[in-house]
Formats: structure tokens, C-alpha cells, sequence
């Protein structure tokens, strides 16, 4: 897998070069936000590592550009910069995750494994099962043109179902999908979202898709020609 890694720290660069490389990635640096930019734009990377202080474009900068260039890769943010409103403003620019320097390239490994994982799962813009559509960029989700209006989580969940139909997730598998932290895996966390997910479905007319399977976790169930109950 390539990663394009964009810092201008050479000796922090050639370090997380090495690491990344023994564990069987290629690794580009780019040591500026313009040149970062150009490798982005000509090549496919399963992930982007991206300080935010840099010369030329800054990370936030760049971050913005690449995603109204709908470059999808996902972006990986590393700074000294770690107060909430720095994280937030990152987040805004399109980032999907955060991780504060100093950091330990074990953790810096999980981030972009989990990344990688997340974003190679069927991508579409949009998905349809049934009457139920949901839009990945636009982050909008509809049933029979009735909005529903869900949580950064409960969203998640359904996009997880959504991509892969019929294919049945344990509470474990969506924990390591959809979550960075996966210490409290035992927590009925996934129960009780997945319960207000089926509540907002419910509320529009659609209350049959996610089913329970015992002893393991959920699916989405769909056949064609049925559809959620009216």
C-alpha cells in the first residue's frame, strides 16, 4: 500500500519512512505543501499523512484543496498543534483523523491501518437498498424522499450495513471499523446505537432492514422487490 507522508521535519520524515516501510508500505515524503499537493493530485494513496505547518500550502490548506478535488484518500493529520479548536479546524478541512506530536509510530500504525480498513470497504456515492439512499459525501440519507437525521455514528453504522448487505457484522468487527478506541469493546456501546438507529428508521416507514443475529451481531437484510414496512 502507498502512503504520500507530507512533513518538513526530515528527521521525523525518514523515521516514520522506515517504520511504515518494514511493515510493507511504500512511503513518498513530500518536505512542503505545494509539492505535497502535486504528488496528491497525480497519484492513488491508500493514505495521507499531513502536518500542518509547513511551507508553502499548510495542511489545512491543502486538506480543503484535495477534497474539493474529490481526492478521497484519507487524511491523517499530525501536529504539535493539539489544542480543540486546531482539531476542529482540521476536521473542517476534510481530515478524517488527528494524532498529536510527540506520538508513538505503534499508534501512528493502528491510525492508518484503521483508515485504510474503513476506506477500502465498497465505495459509492450513493447507496441504495430499497427506497433507502444514502449519500457518502453529502453525508444525507433518505427513505422514499423522507430525510433522516442521524448521528456521526448512527450514519457510520448504516453506511458499514449499506455497503455490504446480507453480510452480517459482530459487535467487534464494527467496533474495530468504526471506532479508533477499542478498550471498551465489551460496553453495549453498538447495541444502543444501533436501537436509536432503528428508531429513526422506524419514524420514516422503514423498520425491517437491520436484523439481530444471535449469538454474533447484525446484518442488513434485504431481499428484492420487499421493501420496509409502510
Amino acid at each position: 500500500m502507498k502512503i504520500l507522508l507530507i512533513e518538513d521535519n526530515e528527521k521525523l520524515a525518514k523515521n516514520i519512512e522506515s517504520f511504515l516501510t518494514d511493515k510493507g508500505y511504500s512511503v513518498e515524503i513530500a518536505y512542503d505543501g505545494d509539492s505535497g499537493l502535486d504528488l496528491a493530485l497525480e497519484k492513488n494513496y491508500s493514505c495521507i499523512l499531513l502536518d500542518i505547518i509547513l511551507p508553502g500550502l499548510n495542511g489545512f490548506e491543502l486538506s480543503e484543496f484535495l477534497r474539493k478535488e474529490e481526492i478521497n484518500s484519507p487524511i491523517l493529520m499530525l501536529t504539535a498543534l493539539e489544542d480543540v479548536d486546531n482539531k476542529i479546524k482540521g476536521f473542517g478541512a476534510g481530515a478524517d483523523d488527528y494524532l498529536s506530536k510527540p506520538f508513538d509510530l505503534r499508534e501512528l500504525l493502528a491510525r492508518i491501518k484503521a483508515l485504510i480498513r474503513r476506506n477500502q470497504l465498497v465505495k459509492a456515492e450513493d447507496l441504495r437498498v430499497g427506497k433507502l439512499t444514502l449519500n457518502s459525501r453529502k453525508r444525507e440519507v433518505f427513505f422514499d424522499k423522507k430525510v433522516l437525521k442521524l448521528s456521526v455514528k448512527e450514519f457510520s453504522i448504516l453506511e458499514l450495513f449499506m455497503k455490504n448487505p446480507e453480510i452480517a457484522f459482530t459487535r467487534e468487527r464494527i467496533y474495530e471499523i468504526l471506532w479508533d478506541n477499542i478498550t471498551n469493546q465489551k460496553s453495549n456501546i453498538i447495541d444502543v446505537y444501533v436501537l436509536y438507529l432503528r428508531r429513526k428508521l422506524k419514524a420514516v416507514g422503514c423498520e425491517d432492514y437491520i436484523e439481530t443475529i444471535p449469538g454474533t451481531g447484525y446484518r442488513l437484510k434485504y431481499k428484492e422487490n420487499e421493501d420496509c414496512k409502510e
